[in-house]
C-alpha cells in the first residue's frame, strides 16, 4: 500500500484550496540587464504560446523574461529509446520528479545514411520529440554536435564520413561542407521550436562537445567560429555554449570570433567524479582561475552541461567488477547524489545537467566500441524506465530549486563551523532576501550529529556517513513568518487557496526539528499523532519522526499571517510520492500515487492521470473551489480533510499481475553462413579494387584496400571472399590482419573448411576506453587442402569479420577513420594474388534506419523480419543441442503477449548459459536489432524490449543470430522473458 490507510481515518475540514507560493522576493522585467534581476518567482513552465521571450544571464543564473531560472536538467537520448510513444513516458516522469529541462544529443549518424541524405521520420522524428518536450512543460538543451561523443558509434559521426577527405573537427573545408549540410537540416527543425519565438522550449544550444584538442590553435578557433556563425545564420537565437571536457578553461567567452556578438555565449564544463572521492569544489569554493570550473568565466553562471549521474560500463564489465549497472547505481546512490549535487550548488552551479538521467539502450550498431548494448548508466531511471531509489534527492532538489527562488541568487558568505569539525560546512546567502543556505557534508564513514552554533542552529543536525544536508535559514514561510532553521531539507514551498504549504524531507526515522519565527503567537493544530510542537518566545518548534505512518502534518493559524501554514513532513520514500503541478489556474499538489503525469482543472474538477503500483490513497490540494477529482478519467469519491485537501474515500487500485509466456518450445533453426562454401555465388558482391584510402590505417603494400567503409559498408558484419591460384602443397599457414572495435572477431574458411576463429581480447580497466583494436590471426592450412584435390588449383578464402563499431574521435585525430574489417592477407612461403569481393549490409532499413542491419546472410535475406516464412526450418528445442560448429546459426520463435489494457509492463529478454561456452547472439525482435550478447564476456544478460517494438497485446517474432567459434557447444542456452516493471497507467503506445 503506497499511502497509509491511517491518513484517511479521521481528518475533516472545509477549507478551500489555492495557488503556488511566489517565494521570498519579487519579480522583474529586465531581459538582459541581468545584474538588476531581483530574487523572485521563477518563470512558469515553457509552452508554445506564440509569444516572444527573452533569455539572458548573469553570474548567478539564467534570466528568462526578467525572472531568474535555475536549470535542473536531465540527459536522455531519443535515439536510445526507439519508441516515440515512450518518449512521452520518460519526459513526463522527469518533469514529475522535479526536472524542468531535458538535455538532448542529436546523433548525425542516426539521421544520415549517406552524404546528402537525411531522415527525420519515424523513430528519428526530432520534431516530434521537441513537440513532446514542450507539451510536457520541459525546457530543452539541444546538442546536435556535429560531434557528440556519448559512447555512440564514431562519436555520432556518420559511417560515410570515414571515407571522405578532410580532417574532422577542424576548419578543413571538405569537412565543413558536410557539417554545414548536417546543421542546415537539424537547425531547420530546431528553429521551429525556439523558446525565444514562442514556438517551443529550446532554451540553449550546444556547438561541438568536449573539443579540447585544438583549443589553443588557430584551426580550432576558426572551427568554433564557423560553427557559431553557421548556427546563428540558421536562425538559432538562444544562448550558445560548449561543454569543456573537464576544467580546462577552454572556449570561455571571448576566446574565439563570434562575429561581433557579445553576451550570448556560456562557458560550461563537465565532471564525472568517483564516488569514493571527496566532492570537488568546482566554483566559488575552489582554487579558482581558468582550471577551477565555473571560476574560469566569472561573468557567466556556473554551468555543468554534464555531471555524472552514473558511468558507462565496458565489455567484460571491468568498471564495476562484472556486476554491471546495478553496481553503478549502488555506488552512486542517493547519498552520493546529495553529497555531490549539494556541493555543486554550494559552488554557485545553477545550470545543472545530470548525465544520464535516463540512459536507455544502445540498440543495433549504435554503441561506440567501449560499451555494450545496455546504456542504463546507473541512472536515476533504469533502462526499463523504472524510477530508482536514487531519485529521492533529485526529486527533492529539483522541486526546491523551482519553487524557492532564493536559491537562484547566492553569494559566498563568511565561514561557518559545525560543532564537530569533521563536518564540512558551506555557507551562502541571498543578497536580496538575506536568506542563508548551508551545505553540511560528512566525508567520513560514520554518522555525525552536531549543532551549527555559528548558523544559529542550536540542536544537533545528523548527517549520515558519506552524505550531506542542505539546510536553510531565513526563508519566507508566508507573511511575516520565517524559517529560523530546520534539521532536514526544505523540499517544496507553494500556495493552495488560503494556505501556504511547506514540505520538509529527510531520511526515514530521523527526528525532524523545524523552528519557525512568528512575530505573533500562532495556533497550531496537530493533524497526525507523530507531530509535536511548542511555542516559546516567538519561536514555534515542531518535531516529528520522518516516515512513521507516512506523511505527517501540522496546520498553523496566525503567527504573523492571515493565511494558514500547512507543514508537511516526509521521509525520502514519502516525498517521492508528492507531486506539485502548475496549471493556468494555480498549483495543484497531489500526494499518494507512484506517479502523476498530467493535471488539468475544469470548472470544479481536478483531472489527474498517472500510475499506481500498489493500492494507494490520494490527497489533493489545489485552487479554491475544486470539489471533485478524477483519476485516469474515473471519478474518485473524496471528502475534505482537516488540512483542506480532497482525500479519497477508497484506495486507488494497484497494478494487476502480468503473466509472460514461456519461450522453451517452438523454436526453428537454420544455418546461416552459406558464404563459407566454395560454390557460393558472390558475383554480385563488390570488387575490392581500390588502391588508396582516407583511413588512418595504412594500406598494406601491394594489396588492395579491404576496409569495409571504403566500399560503403559502415555497420555490422562484413563477408570477404578471396579467389586465388596457388599450389598449397608447401604452404603451412596464412595470416589475416584485421581491425575492429572492442570485442571484434574474425572467422575464416578455406575451400569450405574452417580455419578457425580469432577474437580481440576482453579489455581490462586500463584498456576500457580503447576503441580501435588491430590483430593478425594466423591459421594452419588444413592438410586436406594442402594435399587433397585442388591443392594446386583455384581456392576460395572466405572470411567473416564482426567489425563492431567506429571509435569516437575524442582527440580530433580522425580515429573514427581507422579501418574496420579485413586489412590484409599473407601466406607463409607463398605470394598468391588474391582477388577479393566483399559484402556488408544491404540498403538501410527504411523504418529501422541505417544502424539496424549488418551483413549476415540472414539479415540480407530478411530472416530477422517477422513476415519471413520459416516453415521449412528445422524444429529444435532450447537449451540447444550439443552442436559444435564454426559459423552462424539462426533461431526463430513467435510468441504472443496479452497484457491487460491500462498496464504499462516493461519486459526484458534474458539469456543465460554456462559462461565457458564461446558464442555471441544478435537479438532481433520484430525485425529490430536490440542488442548483442556475448556469453563468455558479459556482463549483460538482460535486454530491454521496448513497448511499441514489443507488442504487449499481440504476436511477436524473436530471431537470434548466433555466432559460434566451434570450440564449445553453440548457443543459445536458456532464453526467457522477464517482467522488469509494471504499473497501472502508462501512456498510449503506438506499435512500430
Amino acid at each position: 500500500m503506497e499511502l497509509s490507510r491511517r491518513t484517511f481515518s479521521a481528518l475533516a475540514g472545509t477549507t478551500a484550496l489555492g495557488l503556488a507560493l511566489s517565494g521570498s522576493g519579487t519579480g522583474g522585467n529586465s531581459a538582459y540587464a541581468t545584474h538588476t534581476a531581483p530574487t523572485g518567482p521563477a518563470p512558469g513552465p515553457p509552452a508554445a504560446d506564440g509569444q516572444q521571450h527573452t533569455v539572458g544571464f548573469d553570474r548567478y543564473s539564467l534570466v528568462v523574461d526578467g525572472r531568474r531560472l535555475v536549470l535542473w536538467s536531465g540527459e536522455m537520448h531519443p535515439f536510445r529509446l526507439p519508441s516515440p510513444s515512450l518518449w512521452r513516458d520518460v519526459l513526463q516522469k522527469m518533469r514529475a520528479h522535479g526536472y524542468n529541462t531535458v538535455s538532448v544529443h542529436v546523433a548525425w549518424n542516426y539521421h544520415s545514411p549517406a552524404p546528402g541524405e537525411y531522415d527525420f521520420t519515424g523513430v528519428r522524428d526530432l520534431d516530434l520529440f521537441l513537440r513532446t518536450a514542450t507539451e510536457t512543460g520541459l525546457y530543452v538543451i539541444l546538442r546536435p554536435g556535429p560531434y557528440i561523443g556519448a559512447e555512440t558509434d564514431g562519436g555520432g559521426f556518420p559511417g560515410w564520413l570515414t571515407a571522405t577527405a578532410g580532417r574532422a573537427r577542424t576548419a578543413d573545408p571538405t569537412y565543413l561542407k558536410h557539417v554545414d549540410a548536417w546543421l542546415t537540416e537539424v537547425n531547420a527543425i530546431a528553429a521551429r521550436h525556439l523558446f525565444t519565438r514562442g514556438k517551443g522550449s529550446v532554451l540553449l544550444y550546444q556547438i561541438e562537445n568536449e573539443y579540447d584538442a585544438d583549443a589553443t590553435k588557430g584551426t580550432g578557433r576558426a572551427y568554433m567560429s564557423h560553427l557559431y556563425r553557421k548556427v546563428r545564420a540558421d536562425g538559432i537565437d538562444v544562448p550558445l555554449f560548449h561543454n569543456d571536457g573537464g576544467r580546462n578553461g577552454h572556449w570561455m567567452p571571448g576566446s574565439f570570433d563570434t562575429g561581433g556578438e557579445k553576451g550570448r555565449w556560456l562557458y560550461g564544463f563537465d565532471g564525472y567524479p568517483a564516488p569514493d572521492g571527496t566532492p570537488p569544489d568546482w566554483g566559488h569554493f575552489g582554487t579558482g582561475g581558468a582550471k577551477g570550473g565555473s571560476t574560469a568565466s566569472p561573468k557567466t553562471p556556473g554551468f555543468l552541461p554534464e555531471f555524472g549521474g552514473g558511468r558507462f560500463d565496458p565489455w567484460g564489465g571491468a568498471a564495476f567488477r562484472g556486476k554491471g549497472y546495478a553496481e553503478a547505481r549502488r555506488t552512486r546512490d542517493a547519498a552520493y547524489e546529495r553529497r555531490f549535487h549539494f556541493t555543486n550548488l554550494a559552488n554557485g552551479i545553477t545550470l545543472h545537467n545530470v548525465y544520464m538521467t535516463f540512459g536507455g539502450t544502445s540498440w543495433g550498431w549504435l554503441p561506440a566500441p567501449v560499451v555494450y548494448t545496455s546504456y542504463d548508466y546507473g541512472a536515476a531511471f533504469d533502462e526499463a524506465r523504472n524510477p530508482t531509489p536514487k531519485l529521492a534527492p533529485m526529486h527533492q532538489l529539483g522541486h526546491l530549486l523551482q519553487r524557492v527562488p532564493d536559491f537562484a541568487k547566492l553569494d559566498r558568505a563568511p565561514r561557518v563551523r559545525a560543532g564537530d569539525e569533521r563536518l564540512k560546512v558551506y555557507h551562502l546567502t541571498n543578497p536580496d532576501t538575506h536568506a542563508h543556505v548551508y551545505v553540511v557534508r560528512n566525508d567520513t564513514d560514520e554518522a555525525i550529529s552536531s549543532p551549527l552554533p555559528d548558523a544559529g542552529i542550536d540542536v544537533p543536525v545528523r548527517v549520515p556517513a558519506r552524505d550531506a544536508r542542505l539546510l536553510a535559514t531565513g526563508l519566507s514561510m508566508g507573511g511575516d513568518r520565517r524559517l529560523k532553521f530546520a534539521t532536514v531539507e526544505p523540499t517544496m514551498f507553494l500556495k493552495a487557496g488560503r494556505q501556504d504549504i511547506v514540505v520538509f524531507s529527510g531520511r526515514y526515522g530521523e527526528m525532524a526539528q523545524i523552528v519557525v519565527e512568528c512575530p505573533e503567537e500562532p495556533t497550531p493544530a496537530r493533524l497526525d499523532a507523530e507531530v509535536a510542537w511548542v511555542f516559546d518566545r516567538g519561536l514555534l518548534r515542531i518535531t516529528a519522526p520522518l516516515g512513521v505512518g507516512g506523511l505527517s502534518r501540522i496546520l498553523v493559524d496566525g503567527g504573523g499571517s492571515d493565511r494558514q501554514l500547512l507543514i508537511l513532513l516526509a521521509d525520502d520514500a514519502t516525498a517521492l510520492r508528492m507531486w506539485p503541478y502548475d496549471t493556468p489556474s494555480g498549483t495543484v499538489l497531489v500526494y499518494g500515487p507512484s506517479l502523476v503525469r498530467e493535471v488539468s482543472l475544469q470548472d470544479s474538477t481536478v483531472h489527474l492521470t498517472g500510475d499506481t503500483k500498489a493500492a494507494t490513497g490520494i490527497e489533493v490540494w489545489g485552487p479554491r473551489g475544486i470539489t471533485q477529482v478524477t483519476w485516469n478519467q474515473k471519478v474518485v469519491p473524496t471528502r475534505i480533510s482537516a488540512s483542506s485537501s480532497l482525500m479519497n474515500l477508497q484506495l486507488l487500485p494497484g497494478v494487476a499481475p502480468v503473466t509472460l509466456p514461456s519461450l522453451d518450445g517452438g523454436w526453428r533453426r537454420k544455418n546461416g553462413n552459406p558464404e563459407s562454401a566454395p560454390g557460393f555465388d558472390d558475383s554480385g558482391w563488390t570488387v575490392a579494387g581500390k588502391k588508396t584510402s582516407y583511413s588512418t590505417t595504412p594500406v598494406p603494400k601491394g594489396q588492395p584496400v579491404l576496409f569495409a567503409d571504403d566500399y560503403g559498408f559502415h555497420y555490422g558484419d562484413v563477408w570477404y571472399r578471396g579467389r586465388f591460384q596457388q599450389d598449397l602443397a608447401g604452404v603451412e599457414s596464412l595470416s589475416l590482419a584485421y581491425s575492429t572495435g572492442t570485442q571484434g572477431m574474425l572467422m575464416a574458411w578455406l575451400d569450405g573448411r574452417p580455419l578457425g576463429t580469432h577474437r580481440m581480447p576482453v579489455p581490462d580497466e586500463s584498456a576500457a576506453r580503447q576503441g580501435n583494436w588491430a590483430a593478425e590471426a594466423t591459421f594452419d592450412v588444413p592438410a586436406q587442402v594442402r594435399g587433397g584435390q585442388g591443392a594446386g588449383g583455384s581456392h576460395v578464402l572466405s572470411v567473416l569479420v564482426r567489425r563492431m563499431q567506429h571509435d569516437q574521435d575524442g582527440e580530433a585525430l580522425d580515429t573514427h577513420k581507422a579501418a574496420r574489417g579485413l586489412t590484409g592477407v599473407t601466406f607463409k612461403d607463398a605470394s598468391p594474388k588474391v582477388r577479393w569481393r566483399l559484402q556488408g549490409a544491404a540498403a538501410p532499413d527504411p523504418v529501422r534506419g541505417p544502424l539496424n542491419n549488418g551483413g549476415l546472410h540472414g539479415e540480407r535475406e530478411g530472416w530477422h523480419l517477422p513476415e519471413y516464412g520459416d516453415g521449412d526450418w528445422a524444429a529444435v528445442k532450447l537449451p540447444r543441442e550439443d552442436d559444435r560448429r564454426q559459423g552462424v546459426t539462426w533461431y526463430r520463435k513467435s510468441f504472443r503477449l496479452a497484457v491487460d489494457t491500462g498496464i504499462d509492463a516493461s519486459v526484458g529478454l534474458v539469456l543465460e548459459d554456462d559462461p565457458s561456452r564461446a558464442y555471441r547472439v544478435q537479438i532481433f525482435l520484430n525485425g529490430w536489432n536490440l542488442g548483442q550478447y556475448i556469453n563468455d564476456v558479459g556482463p549483460q544478460h538482460t535486454f530491454v524490449l521496448p513497448n511499441g517494438i514489443l507488442r504487449t497485446r499481440g504476436a511477436n517474432t524473436l530471431a537470434l543470430a548466433v555466432l559460434s567459434d566451434g570450440t564449445t557447444p553453440s548457443g543459445p542456452g536458456k532464453v526467457r522473458l522477464a517482467l522488469l516493471g509494471s504499473a497501472a497507467g502508462g501512456v498510449p503506445v503506438k506499435p512500430l
